[in-house]
């Protein structure tokens, strides 16, 4: 009879705020190109760790911003708030087990925009990296950049065909947000019991 290994689950979450810039909802809101004020941001992550470095995360991050300027205007759009809220999932790989613990992340998930009269849900990516302080094994700060790239319109346009073979051209609209934050990171850690279960 041997016993089963044990292992430590980890889990860290840590609740972000920082600032939010970029973006052009032409194809979202008004059908014209209107720029996304920068505004601050807020929101959390949440990592399940499957060994030491890495981890499963999952993201929300909210912003809300106006819609004003020139080009809303003259499209007939008054300054009105726009809320732009992110919710995702991917990976974590932190780098190092010290103080200092650079880390790389990317995420797929839904992107929503929504104002006071209607809301769009979009597929969306994000990457980035930063890196982790750490002043205990279960306290620390989390600095942060990413960079989202929410799909609102993908189209096929045009074609060249020869005998056997058509080439298409498609085209997607991307929009294009960078986020800058700082967060306190709070892990836990619960282990199993190394004394239960053995297996013959």
């Amino acid at each position: 009879m041997f016993p089963r290994t044990a292992f430590a689950q980890t889990v860290e979450v840590a609740p972000f705020g920082g600032y939010r810039f970029g973006g052009d909802l032409y194809e979202v809101i008004t059908g014209t190109s209107l720029d996304v004020d920068g505004a601050p941001a807020v929101g959390v992550t949440l990592d399940v760790f499957v060994n030491r470095g890495s981890s499963v995360s999952f993201l929300y991050s909210h912003q809300e911003t106006r819609l004003d300027g020139e080009d809303a205007r003259s499209a007939g759009v008054p300054d009105t708030t726009l809320s732009i809220d992110h919710w995702h999932v991917g990976g974590t790989q932190a780098f190092g087990s010290g103080v200092s613990q650079p880390f790389l992340t990317g995420s797929l998930g839904l992107t929503q925009f929504g104002s006071d009269s209607e809301s769009e849900l979009r597929f969306s990516m994000a990457g980035g990296g930063g890196v982790k302080l750490m002043s205990s094994r279960h306290l620390g700060v989390r600095l942060e950049g990413r960079v989202y790239a929410v799909f609102v319109d993908g189209e096929s346009r045009g074609s060249i065909c020869t005998p056997g073979t058509c080439l298409i051209g498609v085209n997607v609209s991307v929009i294009w947000q960078a986020e800058f934050t700082a967060a306190w990171s709070s892990r836990s850690e619960r282990a199993a019991d190394p004394t239960a279960c053995p297996i013959a």
